[in-house]
């Protein structure tokens, strides 16, 4: 039997989903299927082989039982405001302002943070045996540029195996959502509350097939 080849993994919701297509783990935690929950629980089980990972998980914060934005969070712990609602987030002073619904994002601090993450991806010990986590590539993210062109230069380069998330395929495309969903060397899961409980050993399998193929 031919062994599939690919080099990244991606998870994303389940399609038909009727709730907002913008960042389905993000900016619906609560309702959605948890694809943030399994990228944190595959890098856990990949760590404990002794497999090194790098990146960036996006977390809601909450304030009083409030959800009031989201924060940028590196696999080493680091953190940084990815957005705010307005009326915490406050006025720009001058500088071009970027909403998601109620949501202002923070580009600078966004990309303080992110953007080294992915200069440094390949400079470390580790070789091909490492994982790059990008959660996610949703909306708000791509309001950065730096970032698209980041996400593309790491998902070419031969450093690392991409383990990502995307939102659900509706509404007005994201152009680089639907380019890394198109690629011949990514392997999406779909994730759904029906299986986000067993799937999760098929993900690191895939994570570690393709560490495999790359070493």
């Amino acid at each position: 039997m031919q062994t599939e080849m690919f080099k990244h993994v991606f998870l994303t919701g389940p399609p038909g989903n009727t709730r907002r297509s913008v960042l389905l783990s993000v900016l619906r935690p609560v309702e959605g299927v948890g694809k943030t929950t399994l990228v944190q629980k595959a890098c856990e089980a990949l760590m404990s082989s002794g497999v090194g990972v790098e990146g960036f998980y996006t977390e809601e914060v909450r304030e009083a039982g409030r959800r009031v934005g989201f924060d940028v969070v590196t696999v080493a712990g680091e953190r940084g405001h990815l957005s705010r609602i307005r009326d915490i987030a406050g006025v720009s002073h001058g500088r071009r302002e970027y909403t998601v619904g109620q949501y202002v994002v923070d580009l600078p601090s966004f990309e303080n943070l992110a953007l080294p993450l992915f200069r440094n991806v390949g400079s470390a010990n580790g070789g091909s045996r490492k994982v790059f986590v990008i959660d996610e590539i949703g909306k708000m993210e791509l309001f950065s540029q730096s970032f698209i062109r980041a996400v593309r230069q790491t998902l070419d380069s031969s450093a690392c195996t991409v383990l990502g998330t995307i939102p659900v395929p509706k509404g007005k495309p994201l152009g680089l959502v639907e380019e890394v969903r198109c690629r011949r060397d990514v392997k999406v899961f779909t994730v759904s509350k029906e299986n986000r409980n067993v799937i999760l050993q098929d993900i690191v399998s895939a994570l570690q097939e393709s560490l495999k193929q790359m070493a």
